[in-house]
């Protein structure tokens, strides 16, 4: 922030006044018009969001400057406050933005969306957005761009756990952020100390912020709060005392505006009541000739790839596990650079997700989370949007399934994070059913940003590594925990040796046969070959497919597995969600006709070894062989 430019006058703060009783006449209009949306809180954070607009560094005829600071607005359910403001300082035109509210097809949408210039984050699941801020304000550390990031929240949503965990991690690293809160003391049910008691003031406190207790709608303590706080050395958060619906007498304290729009008539008296005139029937006319041909909601990230040095890939000779596979060559990619734009995460489980080396060649890069998942996958997918390459390593049962949402609002984002998940499927074994992610391949299924990639040994984990730290976009690269066979071709040379070239979404034929084919990923792979050997002992030839990319099937590769008339495929993931299903709905939309059978978990596994567990499950070598020649 520009410390000289944000010292606002008098005058300026007569001016934002006028322009705040403007702002709150556009947030009714635009609520009443839309018949949705959530006046009562937009107009309780107008006033602060106005004064802080008008102080920081950013310019809305390059909105996207590196240098800019950023803000995240936490409580997405106030677009109409942050609309008001953006038009107010010359974002856009407010016209659009009040007749088109909530209108399909508008980038005006009821949560803030990044397609409307000045927005930095998606947001609406609350308690997220503080995680959002830490990320910008790590990256912008990283990068040394002299910024500050403001985050601003509602009370109600102090409730959320995952608060606590960025509160912790924006003292850890000492970043340069401030949190704004809302204290307008009313959500949806009420008021916040009977919905849910909580000591927002001690829990900021507690965690090492300093507090700074404003009125959040006197212009002049908000910019002094501003000032103080940003010229801080510790994060801190600004506690506003607010009214909700601010300006107009019935709506003020009543938590019924928290999501309700004026009637007609109601809307008539508000603007009459606070000076502005009632044109609603000029947005009623541009709303009804509004053409969604002309909305952009366009966010192309294809041209946005890394040019990075991705080094000559290392090839195993050995037996080892694809995760250190993963450490090995994302260390190994670190080391060619002593200012390198990759950041590996960790949740204190840095031995288990192989990322020592990688903090032994880029130790600023590295960065300890503690046990906080919900939290970093959101710092780590916020840091990936500032042009950085961003690994997210962890447990699959915590890297997917516990963050799921997490990586849902991310991947609205459109970030670039990638997600290195180990001990997935029943490889983990004696950890038991709390720890074996069958399910992970199902769940990121429903994200239609992220690409899956699913390596068979520590070669292609190698390589498939590389390729990812070039692209721009959201990955999952899944890995079981244990140590795997090299997977070799029938001359027992190794398949994915000095001449392999990772290709994404092609599927590689291991073995061919005509008896019939088996698909595979993963970790199984190598037990699919020896299948195929055992089978060949009885005549029976068997095709085996190694699919890494099940999102982008091998149309080629289906077909010549049709051909054979018998369609297997073999994985250690929920038989219902997996890559079955995948293929079985692709080679139906192909038009493709054969036999098809699943093989996969079909109920939570046992703990024990991971032989016996497979065995527990009929996926063990002898049972897939017994069950492919029932099947035959």
């Amino acid at each position: 922030m520009n410390i000289e430019k944000a010292q606002l006058s008098i005058k300026q703060l007569k001016e934002i006044q006028k322009q705040a009783n403007e702002a709150r006449g556009s947030i009714i209009k635009m609520t009443s018009l839309a018949k949705s949306g959530h006046p009562g809180g937009s107009m309780s954070t107008i006033d602060f969001m106005l004064t802080l607009y008008n102080m920081i560094n950013i310019d809305p005829q390059n909105p996207n400057m590196e240098t800019r600071d950023r803000v995240v607005i936490s409580h997405g359910h106030i677009s109409p406050a942050a609309y008001s403001t953006l038009a107010s300082c010359g974002f856009f035109n407010i016209d659009d933005a009040i007749s088109q509210f909530r209108l399909a097809g508008s980038i005006y949408e009821g949560h803030v969306e990044p397609g409307v210039s000045g927005i930095e984050w998606a947001s609406g699941n609350l308690g997220q957005g503080l995680s959002a801020g830490c990320g910008f304000a790590l990256a912008n550390k990283l990068k040394n761009i002299d910024s500050h990031t403001f985050v601003l929240m509602g009370d109600g949503e102090q409730q959320k756990g995952q608060l606590g965990e960025a509160r912790r991690f924006a003292v850890k690293y000492n970043l340069n952020i401030t949190g704004f809160i809302d204290y307008n003391q009313l959500q949806i049910s009420g008021d916040i100390s009977k919905v849910m008691p909580q000591y927002i003031l001690e829990n900021y406190l507690s965690d090492g912020w300093d507090i700074i207790e404003i009125d959040g709608h006197n212009l002049i303590e908000i910019r002094d709060a501003i000032l103080d706080a940003v010229q801080n050395e510790k994060p801190t958060v600004i506690i506003g005392h607010t009214i909700m619906g601010k300006g107009v007498s019935f709506m003020e304290n009543k938590e019924k505006y928290h999501g309700s729009p004026l009637s007609e008539e109601q809307l008539s008296k508000a603007l009459k009541e606070i000076g502005l005139e009632n044109d609603i029937e000029k947005y009623k006319k541009l709303r009804s000739e509004f053409n969604t041909s002309n909305s952009n909601h366009d966010n192309n990230t294809s041209n946005l790839d890394f040019d990075i040095d991705l080094r000559e890939p290392i090839i195993y000779k050995d037996k080892t596990d694809n995760r250190s596979a993963w450490g090995n060559a994302i260390a190994d990619i670190a080391s060619k650079y002593k200012k390198a734009p990759i950041v590996v995460f960790d949740c204190d489980l840095q031995g288990s997700v192989k990322t020592k080396e990688f903090e032994a060649a880029l130790p600023e890069n590295f960065i300890q989370s503690g046990i906080m998942e919900h939290n970093t996958a959101v710092v780590a997918a916020a840091m990936s949007k500032e042009r950085l390459q961003v690994f997210f390593p962890d447990f699959g049962v915590f890297g997917v399934d516990e963050t799921y949402n997490q990586h849902r609002l991310s991947d609205i984002n459109k970030t670039n994070l990638k997600i290195i998940t180990t001990h997935v499927g029943l490889d983990v074994g004696e950890d038991g059913k709390t720890h074996q992610c069958i399910d992970y391949y199902g769940v990121i299924k429903n994200l239609y940003n992220f690409k899956t990639i699913i390596p068979a040994d520590p070669n292609q984990t190698d390589r498939i590594i590389r390729y990812i730290t070039g692209k721009y976009g959201n990955f999952l690269i899944p890995m079981g925990r244990s140590k795997l066979e090299l997977v070799k071709n029938e001359n027992n040379e190794i398949f994915f040796g000095k001449d392999y070239k990772f290709e994404y979404g092609k599927a590689d034929l291991l073995r061919d046969g005509n008896s019939a084919a088996l698909f595979v990923m993963g970790t199984l792979t190598g037990r699919a070959l020896i299948v195929a050997e055992k089978l060949k002992e009885q005549g029976i030839s068997l095709q085996v497919w190694n699919v890494s990319c099940p999102n982008d099937l091998d149309e080629d590769a289906l077909k010549k597995a049709a051909e054979t008339g018998t369609v297997f495929t073999y994985e250690d993931h929920n038989v219902n969600t997996g890559i079955g299903n995948s293929i079985a709905d692709k080679m139906m939309q192909m038009g493709l006709n054969c036999k098809f059978i699943k093989f996969g978990v079909e109920d939570y596994a046992l703990s024990g070894n991971s032989d016996d567990v497979f065995k527990h499950c009929k996926l063990d070598v002898d049972s897939i062989v017994r069950r492919i020649q029932e099947a035959l």
